[in-house]
């Protein structure tokens, strides 16, 4: 069943902290926050846009410093300071033909449970917490922001024969 899962995701949705990031958060003298992302991350993300797959970022988080990082690699569907995830979910999928079996939703903690329920696929993270990993039908035995996003990109994209990419260029998951 999972495999036959990943053969229809045409669409990934990503929340930012503690999915694509660790969860941590510095907080600079300036008042900005920053967080760190992984590179391997990067590089399955921007693989995945260069195949044609829908990715998105759904946050309750904002700064321009993750808007930047989410365009450089070519990633055009960026929610950032969302408030009400199924409403912006819901929105997507109107605007753009999604049914929701074509989509896959990684998400950690509760802001993520209510738009994960309507998701064809809904995984997360080793660390996610225990509400998010008993609604989710994958676990990755990676935490967030250490390669968990990687680890469900490969999966869809070697299920659908779209993962080894014969020209990789070593400035893809720096962008």
């Amino acid at each position: 069943m999972f495999l036959e899962q990943l053969k229809q995701i045409t669409t990934f949705i990503f929340d930012i902290d503690g999915v694509l990031t660790n969860g941590d958060i510095i907080a600079s003298d300036s008042g900005e926050f920053l967080r760190t992302f992984n590179i391997k991350d990067g590089y399955a993300l921007q693989l995945a846009v260069k195949r044609g797959y829908r990715v998105c970022i759904l946050s309750g988080g904002k700064g321009e410093s993750m808007l930047k990082r989410f365009t450089g690699l070519g990633i055009i569907n960026i929610f950032l300071g969302v408030s009400d995830k199924v409403e912006v979910y819901h929105r997507l999928c109107a605007d753009q033909e999604i049914s929701a079996s074509e989509v896959l939703y990684m998400g950690d903690d509760i802001p993520d449970l209510k738009v994960m329920k309507l998701v064809g696929l809904a995984t997360c993270p080793a660390d996610a917490v225990p509400e998010i990993k008993a609604i989710s039908q994958y676990i990755s035995p990676y935490t967030g922001g250490r390669t968990a996003v990687r680890d469900i990109i490969e999966k869809v994209l070697r299920v659908q024969g779209k993962w080894f990419d014969e020209n990789p260029s070593a400035a893809d998951s720096g962008k």
